[in-house]
């Protein structure tokens, strides 16, 4: 619509309900109180009907529409982008829309229908469906460790060069506390050689062999099976927020979030990848 219709049937709307909605001056356009009780009242019943409609959409009595989800980068390209041909085939009628981004998104205010990844706040409106625990690991190349004693203990790590990383949010180093089955616990130290802000970067960097590296276990796990990375005290992890999806709470869910929930999920499981991501196993 344009600016000029929507003025003409905000004036209507004000006209039949005989109350000003909006403060207008030349710099800004708020809500008065009448307004603000009156977008309280209709919130819950717009929402409903709009759902309603999201929930019909269907092509050949299959979801259709556009899929709207948030997904770390690294994550996503290797966990996630290989399912989408076999979801696709399952529904041709969805188009997925994905953000690639590593940071924790506000799935209601950017209008997301799923977000996957870990630390998303959850309040009343967010509901969250893990996915796999995760662990923060200790990993190294082969040819670092050619020549080098493997550590028993993590305080023997002080001796290594490693790579440390940056929060991104924060600007401050990550410190990692390990603990291993009985309960021990440990802060894992190491000489810094080289700080990055981003997980994938780090493996990398590890797999060439510039230094050991503390990595969640989805970035470990593709260098600790082809061989580029070996774990380093294998008793031992940090403990890491699960991965979970996340999706707004409503009472009617549309069609194309709901049939995308099962299948990850199903994927999930059928792929064992749980497993993979879990340090304790």
């Amino acid at each position: 619509m344009t600016p000029a219709a929507v003025s003409k049937n905000i004036a209507r709307l004000e006209a039949t309900l005989g109350i000003r909605l909006f403060q207008r001056s030349t710099r800004s356009l708020t809500l008065t109180p009448a307004g603000e009780q009156f977008q309280r009242e209709i919130a819950g019943p717009f929402e409903a009907i709009s759902n309603a409609f999201a929930g019909a959409a269907m092509i050949d009595g299959k979801p259709s529409g556009t899929l709207k989800v948030s997904v770390a980068l690294a994550f996503g390209r290797e966990y996630l982008v290989p399912m989408l041909g076999a979801f696709l085939d399952r529904y041709p009628g969805i188009v997925p829309d994905w953000h690639f981004d590593n940071r924790p998104v506000d799935i209601i205010a950017e209008g997301f229908d799923v977000a996957i990844g870990g630390g998303i706040e959850l309040t009343s409106t967010i509901v969250a469906r893990e996915l796999a625990r995760t662990h923060i690991v200790v990993v190294a190349s082969p040819s670092f460790m050619a020549g080098r004693k493997m550590p028993t203990h993590p305080s023997e790590l002080i001796g290594f060069d490693g790579i440390a990383r940056r929060s991104p949010t924060t600007g401050r180093l990550r410190a990692w506390t390990l603990v291993n089955q009985v309960g021990e616990q440990c802060v894992a130290e190491f000489r810094t050689r080289m700080i990055f802000d981003d997980p994938e970067a780090i493996a990398h960097a590890a797999m060439l062999g510039q230094g050991l590296a503390l990595l969640p276990m989805p970035h470990a796990a593709p260098g600790l099976s082809n061989g580029t990375l070996v774990r380093l005290l294998p008793a031992w992890y940090a403990e890491q927020n699960p991965i979970s999806l996340y999706y707004p709470k409503r009472t009617l869910l549309p069609a194309r979030t709901r049939v995308f929930i099962d299948f990850v999920v199903s994927t999930f499981e059928q792929g064992r990848l749980a497993s993979k991501f879990d340090a304790r196993i």
